[in-house]
């Protein structure tokens, strides 16, 4: 099968396909998972803050505003980092609306990107099918689906029988507490009664085609990423994960890939030197994926 940019893709296994050889840059591969191929990838994110692209250390977001802490704004709107990542081939990033006031500036996004990102905060069942329309590849969904600390399996099941299960990402974002990491909603503030392990993620796996991990104790602090947490989501997760947090330098995704064996993509926010951080270079992230997808 070829894509317009006369790609050869890679056969998922068991269909009977066989590797092939592709061109030195195959920008549809960031569309599948590295874990049917053993590699990982970047991937890019849009965060948004009251309607601007920031970078937020993820355990001061709250509803008082002199409590978040801010890493960088941007001048740019989103929709010029979403023509950024399309002009690279990125796929698989995701626009994230940390609270209200960002839902036009997502718009903007998944317009000038039409199925290229996924779109998360606030999604739920009656917008979620308003989102695919906007462009967005999958919707992420994360405070819907608990209801008093636990999952509501009635309301994770509606989703799926409404959008489809291809089309559905569950936002597991965790905080440690003791020796588990435990699912935490509500801008990250409210700890649910659901821990990281590979018995719930196996049971969540049925509805959903994805996980977004956010490793919120270390989001935006720049200071490397929480490796037991990446090894054990590669070790327990059935399908495949997007862990985003702490990421410093390009180190990391290469951490990422040894510890994730291959199954777990990474985000880099606050590091990226378009998001004002000095530890990577976006040019250099790009070419990682490059490297990847030969």
């Amino acid at each position: 099968m070829k894509n317009a940019h006369s790609c050869v893709l890679l056969a998922r296994p068991g269909n009977g396909s066989s590797r092939v050889t592709a061109p030195p840059f195959c920008p549809a591969l960031a569309l599948f998972r590295g874990r049917f191929y053993d590699f990982t990838v970047f991937r890019p994110c849009i965060d948004l803050h009251e309607g601007k692209v920031k970078q937020i250390v993820g355990g001061t977001l709250s509803d008082a505003a002199q409590d978040v802490r801010t890493n960088f704004v941007s001048e740019k709107s989103s929709a010029e980092f979403a023509k950024l990542y399309r002009a690279d081939g990125l796929r698989g990033g995701h626009v994230i609306m940390l609270g209200s006031g960002n839902e036009a500036a997502a718009r903007e996004a998944l317009a000038a990107y039409p199925g290229g990102m996924q779109v998360g905060g606030g999604v739920n069942l009656e917008n979620a099918a308003s989102w695919l329309d906007a462009g967005a590849s999958q919707v992420i969904v994360t405070s819907w689906v608990f209801q008093g600390g636990r999952v509501d399996f009635d309301r994770l099941a509606s989703l799926e029988r409404k959008l489809g299960k291809q089309r559905l990402v569950l936002d597991l974002s965790c905080r440690r507490r003791g020796a588990d990491y435990w699912v935490v909603t509500d801008r990250w503030q409210k700890f649910t009664d659901v821990s990281i392990s590979a018995e719930t993620l196996a049971r969540l796996a049925q509805a959903c085609d994805e996980f977004l991990v956010h490793a919120v104790d270390v989001e935006g602090l720049c200071r490397g990423i929480d490796a037991e947490l990446v090894e054990r989501l590669a070790v327990e997760s059935p399908i495949p994960v997007t862990y985003a947090g702490g990421a410093s330098s390009l180190q990391d995704l290469e951490l990422v890939t040894r510890l994730g064996q291959g199954r777990v993509d990474l985000t880099i926010g606050s590091a990226l030197d378009i998001f004002g951080g000095s530890g990577v270079r976006y040019a250099d992230a790009v070419a990682f994926n490059r490297q990847q997808a030969r």
